[in-house]
């Protein structure tokens, strides 16, 4: 009894599995996005740290990539662990991808500026799935009735035994057959 308390695991409770937990975790929150902009943040925190070679601005230009880089890895983090500043991470992450396009090293050598305006956008668009009861998995047979197809006016729904008719199209009900239309 002591080992199944350590474990976590009491009588008669369901333990979750690690990988279902963290699917869970990342599908509550706007994580590709949130990804995106991290990776963009990095990077373009990363190019004024580079080598003379390869940096194009030096000196005191490079202190505005690295905040700027900065702003993109926390708006990300928002993103993942406080999703309902979405809009303002969203928002903000695409400004500030944008504006490193002109001050620091065209924008992570375009690399930042692209991901980062896809990341903020992904951020921004992300809406949560409302909460709904879960279906319970019963016994899979295929007598149980189903919900009732929603029709549109003039149309009469299919029974599941029947196939559809898929060689004439359906028509609205509104219409007269073509044979009872008037010609000119």
């Amino acid at each position: 009894m002591a080992t199944a308390s350590r474990r976590g695991t009491e009588p008669g409770t369901v333990r979750r599995s690690p990988w279902v937990a963290w699917r869970q975790w990342r599908k509550g929150r706007p994580f590709w996005g949130g990804l995106a902009a991290i990776v963009a943040g990095a990077e373009i925190s990363a190019i004024p740290l580079a080598p003379l070679k390869i940096m194009l601005h030096q000196g005191i230009a490079g202190i505005p990539s690295v905040l700027m880089g900065l702003v993109m890895v926390v708006m990300g983090l928002t993103a993942w662990f406080a999703p309902q500043y979405r809009t303002l991470a969203g928002v903000l992450t695409v400004m500030v991808a944008t504006a490193t396009l002109v001050m620091s090293n065209l924008g992570g050598f375009l690399f930042g500026t692209i991901i980062g305006t896809i990341g903020g956008g992904m951020i921004f668009a992300w809406q949560p799935l409302p909460a709904g009861p879960e279906p319970d998995p019963g016994p899979e047979s295929g007598n149980e009735p189903g919900p009732e197809p929603e029709t549109t006016p003039g149309h009469k729904p299919v029974p599941p035994d029947q196939k559809p008719d898929l060689v004439s199209p359906p028509t609205l009900g509104t219409e007269p057959p073509p044979e009872s239309r008037p010609t000119r």
